[in-house]
């Protein structure tokens, strides 16, 4: 199997523009997000957690009471790649849009 190879620097911080509501800290794509309650963040993390085994890509994240804490990298390749992007993407499709 060859690994994806990390996105250079300017790359990453080019393609993280389409996702303005993650940030890049200690070399991770990152997010932090706040629900109703517990079940609404964990029922959240449930359909992530769908789309993380679909995608063979598994963030690292936490969870209390209504908070949820995303961390994307890629530690086979040791950095953020475009498989990171795509994860990312469709984790930010799931967010609840409150208007």
């Amino acid at each position: 199997m060859t690994r994806e190879p990390v996105l250079a620097p300017e790359v990453l911080e080019e393609r993280i523009r389409e996702l303005p509501a993650w940030a890049i800290v200690d070399g991770k794509l990152h997010r932090e997000l706040a629900f109703r309650d517990f079940s609404e963040a964990f029922g959240f993390m449930a359909r992530v957690a769908l789309i993380a085994e679909k995608l063979d890509h598994h963030p690292d994240w936490s969870n209390s009471w209504n908070r949820v804490v995303i961390d994307i990298v890629s530690h086979a390749a040791g950095g953020v790649t475009d498989q990171c992007l795509e994860l990312a993407m469709q984790i930010e499709a799931l967010v609840p849009n409150r208007t």
